[in-house]
């Protein structure tokens, strides 16, 4: 996932994200689910009686619960570049 949390410029820096319409947008539906998958869990454990899945189907008609998908999604990118950058490299010789 390029870019994680920020945007990606020109100048190969990162921007963090400061309007609340910037978000994650996983490229395709796999990546999606990936990224949710790094986070259902946690989602689940902090929200006794509820579930991801129920924040999920609540979000076409609730915009606290779109913020709440947006805020988690984008814990997930984070988790996900930083797995990225903690696995090891080969060294080309």
């Amino acid at each position: 996932m390029a870019g994680g949390i920020g945007l990606k410029t020109d100048r190969k820096e990162t921007t963090m994200l400061s309007n609340s319409h910037d978000f994650i947008r996983p490229a395709d539906a796999s990546e999606r689910a990936y990224l949710e998958s790094l986070v259902r869990a946690d989602y689940d454990r902090s929200h006794p009686g509820e579930t991801f899945d129920d924040m999920k189907r609540r979000m076409s008609f609730s915009r606290e619960d779109q913020g709440l998908y947006r805020d988690w999604i984008a814990l997930a990118a984070a988790r996900a570049d930083a797995a990225q950058a903690a696995a090891p490299r080969p060294i080309a010789a």
